[in-house]
């Protein structure tokens, strides 16, 4: 989680879930893993509920200018994305069927990276 403070004031009922505002894929697909399924479905409702109010929120800042608690919501986002497939697909938190998680490692290069850069693990 980034920081303890707490989320914009219109979405300050979503605190309880600020342990899933994690910076980086590796982490959230972790979380996924590591959460009970009644965990991820509590969190999925939750932001599910408010989804049409927080994208139009998100959209007045630009990427890298939010404040803490808009970058807050924004990373609860993506945690929505991660764990939406286990919700409304398979009912579990990992993949039916489907390899070890932690084989997955993710190679994250972003636009504002240097040319030379070269990719970056997350």
């Amino acid at each position: 989680m980034i920081g303890s403070s707490r989320l914009p004031e219109p979405f300050r009922a979503l605190e309880p879930y600020l342990e899933w505002s994690l910076a980086s894929e590796v982490e959230r697909s972790a979380k996924r893993q590591a959460s009970a399924y009644a965990e991820i479905q509590s969190f999925y409702d939750a932001m599910m509920e408010r989804m049409e109010e927080i994208l139009p929120y998100l959209e007045q800042f630009s990427p890298g200018d939010a404040p803490a608690d808009a970058e807050r919501l924004f990373l609860l986002t993506l945690s929505l994305a991660e764990v939406a497939p286990a919700v409304e697909y398979f009912g579990q938190a990992s993949v039916v069927d489907g390899f070890d998680a932690s084989r997955f490692v993710p190679i994250e290069i972003f636009r504002d990276d240097p040319p030379d850069s070269g990719p970056q693990r997350g």
